[in-house]
Formats: structure tokens, sequence, C-alpha cells
């Protein structure tokens, strides 16, 4: 596959399609570009984040504990977003661990019962970013670097949909299309240079990390299921997410 920045399109309208499908937020948007405005996912992310960023800053400004905050901006981003991305790392820790073929794992991804393996992994996700952004709280640069966080882990997954073809032609990633090589990049370029601003030359490290979840869970995806899926997509911005923390610490 070629990465070419010539064939980058990006519109005004496509932050609103990002934000519809991303969040829960009651945003009137049109889907003829579903694929092509994923390059405004980070830019989405950051939406998300400032909500969520407002919400701790007033848990803060009251006295609560930074360890508690945490809870509030996780339990912020969960209110804002539906839980999208979570229900993608529990259905694909379901489907990977425990399907006997390819056909199978995506059967069991689709099932909306989570099982052990879902539980597994919501659990150790959930509670890892909890820790970790309590931690970074008690950092007076906590906003910008967790504003970093949420948009360069949303930038892997139109990378993910630019080098992978849909595991199933029946599912939410196939409907909406293969993202434009250049469209991936441009959300790479946005999520790196928006947070190259806020946390300085860490954002490189934070590319970097991000590359590396994403490349993994490219592989694996592709040797398990035979491509990428909506909750494949999810599972790496979790990973991605819970990496991100970490390399911050």
């Amino acid at each position: 596959m070629q990465w070419r920045l010539d064939k980058i399109d990006a519109r005004p309208q496509d932050l609103a399609t990002a934000l519809a499908l991303l969040t829960c937020l009651p945003i009137n948007a049109r889907f003829e570009r579903t694929a092509q405005a994923a390059w405004a996912y980070p830019v989405a992310g950051c939406v998300v984040a400032l909500l969520a960023g407002g919400c701790t800053w007033l848990a803060l400004l009251v006295g609560v504990p930074a360890q508690l905050a945490a809870f509030v901006w996780v339990g912020g981003c969960l209110l804002l977003t539906g839980g999208l991305h979570e229900d993608g790392l529990a259905d694909t820790a379901d489907g990977l661990g425990g399907g006997k073929n390819a056909a199978h794992r995506l059967d069991i991804m689709r099932d909306s019962r989570v099982g052990s393996f879902g539980v597994m992994a919501l659990v150790l996700g959930l509670g890892a970013r909890v820790v970790a952004v309590g931690m970074i709280l008690q950092s007076p640069g906590w906003l910008a670097a967790l504003l970093a966080v949420a948009m360069v882990s949303r930038a892997t997954m139109p990378c993910l949909m630019a080098a992978l073809p849909a595991a199933r032609r029946d599912g939410l990633s196939y409907a909406q299309g293969r993202v434009p090589p250049g469209g991936a990049t441009l959300a790479v370029a946005v999520a790196g240079l928006l947070a190259l601003v806020l946390v300085g030359f860490i954002a490189l490290a934070l590319v970097l990390v991000a590359a590396g979840v994403t490349m993994v869970m490219g592989a694996i995806a592709q040797a398990r299921v035979g491509g990428q899926s909506g909750d494949i997509l999810g599972a790496c911005q979790q990973c991605s997410e819970v990496a991100l923390l970490m390399a911050l610490l």
C-alpha cells in the first residue's frame, strides 16, 4: 500500500461525522463520507477529553483526591462515548481468546454477551486507566497529557482501517468503507502535531508507542480473523490508550 499525501481529502463537515460515530453527543451529521472522515477521529477524541477534563478539573477544584478524580475522568469518557471502544475491547478479547477459527471468532465478537475473557480485559483496562490517570492528575500538566493520549490513541483506528481489509462484509467497519491512505496519514499528522504542541517532544515517543501497538494489533487481527472490524478498532484504541498512559508515567 502506498501512503500518499497527495490523496488527502479533508472537509470541515468530517468532524461532525467523526463525533457522531465515536461519541454520544447530539450531533447532526451526514454519513456519505464515513471513511474519508476518519482523519478527524483524533479531533473527536480531543473533544471527549476536553469535556471529561472539565468535569475532572471541577472535581479537583472542590478537593476530590486525584485517585478518586480519575474515576470522574474515566467515567466521563465512558458516558461521552457510550463505552464504544470498551465494548470493542471486550468483544475482541472474547473472540480472539475463545474462537476455534476465524468465522467462529467473528461470531463470538458479534455476540452481545460478554464472556470471561471480555470481563478480564475490561477490568484490567479500566483499572489500569484509573490508576494511571490518578497518578497523572497529580502533575500540573495533566490536562495537556490526557488530551495528547486521547488524540494519539484514536489515530490508530484509521491506520488499521487503511491497512487491513474488513474481516466481514456485513459489519460496521465494512459499511464505512476503506479509509484512504491519505486520510490515515492526516489522522496521524493531526494527532502528532497537536500532541507536540501540548506535551512537546514527548509526543514523538507517544506516536511511536501507538504505532507499535497498532502494528501488533494489526498482525494479530490479520492472523486470527483475516482483517479488522469495529471491535478490533475499539480494542486497538483501548490498548493504545493504556500503553500511552504507561509511557507517560
